[in-house]
C-alpha cells in the first residue's frame, strides 16, 4: 500500500482508537430497526453485512438518488454507462452494460416491492423512513436473485396524527429544488402520506466549439401516494402508487482521444477528430452536435398493493402485489465531439408483474420460518437507434449512416423459498434458507435498416464479397446475417435456466450488543440478451446465469455505553460465469460489442465501518473497504481497442481496490430554543479501469470529494436553514471512459456546486 493510502487508512480507522480515551458522550446512539430479513429486528440482532441510515441522516446528506450511496455505503460503486444507464456494483460484483432492461447484479426495493432494472429507480430516494443496503448474494429471501446485493428503501409511512413538512432548495445553475409531505387519518381505520418532490437546474456543460451553447437542464418531477387501511386487529393492507417524470438533458461527454474503428476506414472521421487534442480537465466543458436535441422524455409509474393478515398468533400470511411501467424516449452525444462521429437514441417501453405470498411465523420459543414464493412477467421492448460517420460506416462503396437495433424480451420467472432461524442456545443460533428459481426469456431482434435501405446495401455488398451472389434484405427490414451470410428475417432464441441460491450461518451473542457471525451463501443473476448492431447472428449469442459462492466472517457491536457501534467483515466470493460486455473483431466492420461468460474468478476483501459520540453534540461516522477482484482463468477476449489480450490476472472494471468514507456534524445550542450545527462529509477511491485491458485511455483515476454543511434550527424540528457546498474544493473526477466508434470520451462528475436550503415540519 503507497505512503498515501496507509496515512487515509490509518485517519478513517483512528477513529475507533479515538474514543477510547475521550470522555464517553452523555447520549447513545439510536438503534436501527430494519427488515433485511422481511421481519422487524434491531441492526444489532441481523447476522448480515448491512450499511443502514436513516431519512434523516440521507437528508442532511443531500442524498437523493443511490447514485449517491458512495458517500455513506462503504464497497458500495457506481458508474454511469456510455448511454447514461447507471451501474451498481457491491464489493466488485457488478455488471456493465449499456442496454437499460439488464438484470442487474445490484438490485432495488421499495417498502420490498422490486424495481427489477436500475433505469426505474430514480425517485426511490422520495420521502424516506430509513435505507438499508444488504451486501452479498441476496436470492434467499428477495424475488430477483443478485450477486452483487439489495438496496431496500423503505418509504415514510402515513401517520396517525396530521404531519406536514416541506424543503425548499436553491444553488448553483439556478437550481431550484422542493419537495413536501402530508400525511394523516382519513377515517378511524385509514391514513394516508403525500409526498411530492420537483428538481430543476439550468445548463451547467458549455461547447467546447460553440462559445454559448450550453447543455444540462435538470427538470424532472416525482409523487408517491401511500394508503394503509386497517379494518381489523389481524389485517392490514398497504397501497403505494408513485411515478417520475424527466424531461431533463443528457449529458454530453468529453473528447480525449482519436482510436479509429475501423483502419484505414472512410476518411471523414479521420479528417475531423485525429488531430484534435484532448478536451481541457474542466468538466463543464464537453461538446456534442449542433441543431439537434437532446432532451430526454422518460417516465416511470408503478402501483402496489401489499396485504397482512394474521393467521393465528404468530403466524402471518402477506401478500405483495404491484405492476411497474418504465417508457424511455431519449438521445445522446456520446463521442465528445461536434462532429456526427456516433449519436444514440433509446425507444424503449418495459413492463414488470410481479407477486410475492409468503407465511411467517414461529416454531415454539427457539425457531422462526419463513415459507413462500414469487412470480414475475416483465415485457421489454428496446429500440436503440444510431446516427453516424464514423470510420465503419458503411462497406466499401455502400456507405450508410443509421441503424437500429432492436431487442424484445419476454421474461418469466418463477421461484420458492423458504428459511429458519433456530436457536442452538441463548447465545447462539443457525440459519438456513435456500429458494429454487426458473426462469424462460424469449427472444426477437436483430439489426434493422432504418427504411432507407442504405445499411441492408452495405450487408448485401459484404454478401457479394464473401459469397459471390447479392440478395439484399428489403429496406426497413432484418440485415442481421448467419455464418453463411443468409439473411435472417428475425433472430429468435431463449434461455431457459433454472437455480438454487442458499444461505447457512451461525451467529453468537456473547453480549447484548456484541453479534459475531458466520456465513456461506450461493447466489446468482440471471443471463441475458442485449441489444447490440448485430451483423452477424452469433452477437446476439446470450449470456448465461453468473453465481457467486461467498464466504464471510463478521461482527457488529456497540461497547462504551452505546457511544460507539462498530461492524467489519471480511470475505471471499468464487465467481462463475461472470457477465461482461466484451468485443468481437469483425474485418469489415471492426470491433463490435457482444456479451461474453468469464469462467472463474475471485473477489477477497474486508470492510469496516464505525458511527461514534466522543462528545456531546458531536456523531462521527467513518468506514473503508478493501477489495481484491481478478480473473483466475486464461481467456483471450479483444479489449475496446480490438488488441486480442488475456484477461488473466486482472481486476475487475469499476472495482476500486480502496474506498474511504467519513460524515461528521457538531451540534451546539446558541439559546434555549436554537441550535447552531457544522458538518461535512468525504470519500476517496482508488484508480480503477472502465474496461478490461488497464489500458491508459480507460483508467479512471483515484480522486476525493468533501462537500460541507452548515446551519441553524429550531431544537423541536419545526424549521431548519442549511446552507452547503458539494464538491467544495471542484476536484475533477470521471464516472466512466469509453471508446465510442472512433473516439475515446469522458464522462464527468459534477463541478463544485452550493446553495441553501430551508426546511420546516408541522405536526
Amino acid at each position: 500500500m503507497s505512503p498515501k493510502k496507509r496515512r487515509l487508512l490509518s485517519a478513517t480507522l483512528s477513529a475507533s482508537t479515538l474514543i477510547c480515551s475521550a470522555a464517553v458522550a452523555e447520549e447513545a446512539l439510536e438503534e436501527i430497526t430494519v427488515t433485511a430479513q422481511k421481519r422487524a429486528e434491531r441492526l444489532s440482532d441481523v447476522p448480515l453485512s448491512i450499511t443502514a441510515a436513516t431519512g434523516e441522516q440521507l437528508a442532511k446528506q443531500g442524498i437523493s438518488s443511490a447514485t449517491d450511496l458512495e458517500r455513506v455505503v462503504p464497497g458500495f460503486a457506481y458508474q454511469k454507462s456510455t448511454y447514461g444507464a447507471p451501474v451498481f456494483a457491491i464489493r466488485g460484483i457488478g455488471v456493465y452494460d449499456t442496454f437499460i432492461g439488464i438484470s442487474p447484479t445490484v438490485t432495488v426495493y421499495v417498502d420490498q416491492v422490486p424495481l427489477p432494472y436500475l433505469v426505474m429507480t430514480q425517485a426511490a430516494g422520495l420521502d424516506l423512513e430509513r435505507l438499508e443496503v444488504l451486501k452479498g448474494p441476496q436470492g434467499t429471501l428477495f424475488g430477483q436473485n443478485s450477486t452483487g446485493g439489495a438496496i431496500n428503501y423503505i418509504a415514510a409511512k402515513p401517520t396517525k396524527e396530521l404531519r406536514m413538512g416541506a424543503d425548499a432548495s436553491y444553488g448553483r445553475f439556478n437550481e431550484f429544488d422542493a419537495d413536501a409531505f402530508i400525511s394523516g387519518p382519513l377515517t378511524n381505520t385509514l391514513s394516508a402520506r403525500l409526498s411530492v418532490r420537483r428538481e430543476s437546474r439550468g445548463d451547467w456543460q458549455k461547447s467546447e466549439s460553440r462559445p454559448g451553447d450550453e447543455l444540462g437542464k435538470r427538470d424532472f418531477t416525482a409523487t408517491r401516494l401511500l394508503v394503509d387501511w386497517q379494518p381489523g386487529d389481524s389485517v392490514k393492507f398497504e397501497v403505494n402508487l408513485n411515478g417520475w417524470w424527466d424531461k431533463s438533458d443528457t449529458q454530453a461527454a468529453q473528447f480525449e482521444v482519436f482510436s479509429a474503428a475501423r483502419s484505414p476506414g472512410y476518411p471523414q472521421a479521420t479528417l475531423a477528430l485525429s488531430q484534435r487534442p484532448p478536451a481541457s480537465q474542466d468538466p463543464r466543458i464537453a461538446d456534442w452536435d449542433a441543431n439537434d436535441s437532446f432532451k430526454v422524455d422518460d417516465q416511470f409509474y408503478q402501483a402496489s398493493l401489499r396485504g397482512d393478515f394474521d393467521l393465528a398468533e404468530k403466524l402471518t400470511l402477506t401478500s405483495i402485489s404491484a405492476y411497474s411501467h418504465y417508457r424511455a424516449r431519449e438521445r445522446i452525444d456520446s463521442d465528445g465531439t461536434d462532429f456526427n462521429d456516433f449519436t444514440r437514441g433509446v425507444v424503449a417501453d418495459i413492463g414488470s408483474l410481479s407477486q410475492e405470498l409468503r407465511i411467517a411465523g414461529n416454531l415454539g420459543d427457539r425457531a422462526t420460518f419463513t415459507v413462500g414464493g414469487n412470480f414475475q412477467h416483465d415485457i421489454v421492448d428496446d429500440d436503440d437507434v444510431g446516427h453516424f460517420n464514423a470510420t465503419n460506416a458503411g462497406v466499401g462503396p455502400a456507405r450508410y449512416q443509421d441503424f437500429i437495433n432492436r431487442a424484445d424480451q419476454n421474461i418469466v420467472t418463477k421461484a420458492g423459498f423458504t428459511a429458519l432461524d433456530f436457536k442452538l442456545t441463548d447465545t447462539l443460533r443457525a440459519q438456513g434458507s435456500a429458494r429454487y428459481t426458473s426462469q424462460t426469456r424469449d427472444f426477437r431482434g436483430c439489426l434493422l435498416d432504418p427504411g432507407d435501405g442504405n445499411l441492408a446495401r452495405g450487408i448485401d455488398f459484404l454478401r457479394f464479397l464473401g459469397t459471390g451472389r447479392s440478395n439484399p434484405a428489403a429496406p426497413g427490414s432484418c440485415v442481421t446475417v448467419d455464418a453463411a451470410f443468409n439473411t435472417i428475417p428475425l433472430v429468435r432464441d431463449s434461455l431457459d435456466q433454472n437455480n438454487v441460491s442458499w444461505r447457512a450461518g451461525l451467529d453468537w451473542k456473547p453480549a447484548e450488543e456484541t453479534l459475531v457471525y458466520a456465513n456461506a451463501t450461493k447466489g446468482y443473476k440471471a443471463g441475458s440478451f442485449t441489444p447490440l448492431p448485430a451483423v452477424f447472428a452469433s452477437q446476439l449469442t446470450p449470456v448465461t446465469q453468473e453465481s457467486v459462492l461467498a464466504y464471510e466472517l463478521g461482527f457488529r457491536m456497540a461497547p462504551l455505553q452505546k457511544s460507539l457501534q462498530i461492524s467489519g467483515a471480511g470475505f471471499y466470493y468464487d465467481y462463475r460465469n461472470k457477465q461482461i460486455l466484451g468485443y468481437r473483431s469483425f474485418a469489415a466492420f471492426g470491433n463490435l460489442p457482444a456479451l461474453q461468460n468469464i469462467p472463474k474468478s475471485s473477489v477477497k476483501g474486508a470492510e469496516l465501518q464505525a458511527t461514534i459520540l466522543p462528545l456531546t453534540g458531536l456523531r462521527v461516522t467513518t468506514g473503508v473497504s478493501y477489495i481484491d477482484s481478478r480473473v483466475d482463468d486464461s481467456i483471450i477476449a479483444p479489449d475496446p481497442f480490438g488488441r486480442s489480450i488475456d484477461l488473466k490476472g486482472e481486476p475487475f472494471p469499476n472495482a476500486p481496490k480502496w474506498q474511504f468514507l467519513g460524515d461528521a456534524e457538531y451540534e451546539f445550542p446558541v439559546s434555549s430554543e436554537l441550535s447552531m450545527f457544522l458538518g461535512g462529509d468525504a470519500k476517496y477511491r482508488t484508480s480503477t479501469n472502465a474496461a478490461f485491458g488497464e489500458r491508459v485511455e480507460t483508467k479512471i483515476p483515484a480522486y476525493s470529494l468533501v462537500d460541507l454543511r452548515a446551519g441553524i434550527q429550531r431544537k423541536d424540528g419545526v424549521w431548519r436553514v442549511q446552507l452547503w457546498g458539494r464538491n467544495v474544493f471542484d476536484r475533477y473526477y470521471l464516472l466512466n471512459v469509453s471508446h465510442v466508434t472512433d473516439t475515446v470520451a469522458r464522462t464527468t462528475g459534477m463541478p463544485a456546486t452550493y446553495g441553501i436550503t430551508i426546511s420546516a415540519r408541522f405536526n
